[in-house]
């Protein structure tokens, strides 16, 4: 009984609670429960342990290539040291790994300065990076609802400024982290200075793991996330990846029979196990900072695949009068979240229905190539053609038929009088204008 309670609790009676229900603490403890609560559920619908395994793959196949330009890049600059240092580090709970990748990483940059990997070589480099680039936003992008992702041109600048400053990033945290510990080791006689300072070099594996991740989740999905919703995920991931590498020490004594069966080869399956884990907090991390964000814009615990076609309909409906009226007025074309606070659906069925409309050729889309540049929507035709029974019609007809069926029973009466009484029902609905709704 307590269980379903808990249950009744956690996916109806949580979301109608208000402000005005509750004193201002437990308000703040209701508004943090349905953060989690919704991402836990994202994260498990949209099925995102799938997408860390895919994420993993790509890895798996674009680490070699992505570290040979970090470590191309570096050299060029003088620092490949620094490089390699904090790659160990990085890896400082998987040594073997951290060997083997350094030594391809070498392999393939003799190989490529001795022209040995052009042509063929180079071409399955880029493959690999772009599929891991791509992989990952679009991970992201589905995560936030974006459904345009970057263009070529914002793609290619964006990644590359990213692989030229990620080098200079780790070399400037090397050098700070080189710095304090020299102060400390420079000030033994002052006890608490030098605890301090010890404490503060403890401290910088987390600090600069959670700016990774916020830095990732602010600067990865294809639209505008506010740095102030995404510090707490990216500190939590960040965290969660230092217990991992925690957990991932201390458990070395259990894995000692796993060593002993696969040798040197236990490396690599470690190292996916490893892997699959960071993707999976980076995404969980992801889901939680979008909830974050758009909490406000939940009025109940929603599910979109559970709306009727009928109910679908009048949602679309409802849309599109909205889309109309305003184009006949002259006004500024709607957002996804104007059209939220106009009609008072949720966030996410407004996204899933407008880009329905798209499809259905009922309606445009607006944007601009910047990054954060709100999508507008407006009617794909003349208001004139934008009626009820138009839409119907062509919401009905959205896909493909390719199922290779006997027709010639359609053409019996029983059929004929079926085929009539739609036909007359969408002839009434066309006289119905969509801007009227």
């Amino acid at each position: 009984m307590g269980l379903e309670r808990l249950m009744k609790f956690l996916t109806t009676d949580i979301w109608r609670i208000t402000r005005a229900d509750v004193s201002a603490v437990q308000y703040l403890m209701v508004v943090l429960l349905k953060k989690v609560v919704l991402a836990v559920r994202f994260f498990t619908a949209k099925r995102v342990l799938s997408r860390a395994s895919a994420l993993t793959y790509s890895t798996l196949l674009a680490i070699v290539p992505i570290l040979a330009v970090f470590f191309a890049i570096a050299r060029g600059f003088g620092y490949s040291k620094y490089i390699e240092v904090w790659f160990r580090n990085a890896f400082s709970t998987q040594p073997q790994a951290a060997d083997i990748i350094i030594g391809f990483v070498n392999s393939y940059l003799v190989h490529t300065k001795s022209g040995v990997f052009l042509g063929i070589g180079l071409l399955f480099m880029l493959y690999t990076v772009l599929m891991l680039v791509s992989n990952i936003e679009d991970t992201f992008n589905e995560i936030w609802q974006v459904k345009k992702s970057r263009s070529m041109f914002r793609t290619f600048t964006d990644y590359l400024a990213m692989f030229f400053v990620f080098p200079i990033l780790i070399v400037l945290s090397s050098g700070i982290s080189i710095f304090i510990a020299t102060a400390a080791n420079s000030v033994p006689d002052f006890l608490m200075l030098d605890a301090a300072v010890r404490t503060l070099i403890d401290l910088i594996p987390y600090v600069l793991m959670s700016a990774m991740f916020i830095a990732l989740y602010i600067f990865m999905p294809n639209t505008r996330v506010k740095p102030s919703n995404a510090v707490v995920p990216g500190i939590l991931a960040g965290i969660a990846m230092q217990g991992l590498q925690f957990v991932y020490i201390h458990s070395q004594v259990f894995l000692s029979s796993y060593n002993a069966i696969y040798g040197s080869f236990a490396a690599l399956p470690l190292f996916m196990l490893w892997m699959q884990i960071s993707w999976t907090i980076c995404l969980f991390g992801a889901e939680l900072c979008y909830t974050n964000q758009n909490l406000d814009y939940y009025d109940y615990d929603a599910h979109a695949g559970e709306i009727s076609h009928r109910y679908r309909l009048m949602l679309c409906g409802m849309l599109m009068g909205r889309i109309c009226r305003r184009f006949a007025e002259g006004g500024q074309p709607y957002t996804v979240l104007e059209l939220r606070q106009a009609t008072s659906i949720p966030i996410r069925f407004v996204t899933d229905l407008v880009y329905e409309l798209i499809d259905a050729r009922m309606l445009v889309e607006i944007s601009g190539d910047e990054k954060g540049d709100e999508s507008r929507f407006m009617p794909a035709e003349d208001l004139q053609n934008m009626t009820l029974g138009t839409m119907i019609d062509r919401l009905e007809a959205r896909g493909q038929w390719k199922i290779d069926l006997d027709f010639r029973e359609l053409l019996g009466e029983e059929w004929k009088k079926v085929l009539k009484l739609r036909n007359g029902y969408l002839r009434e609905a066309r006289s119905i204008p969509l801007r009227e709704l």
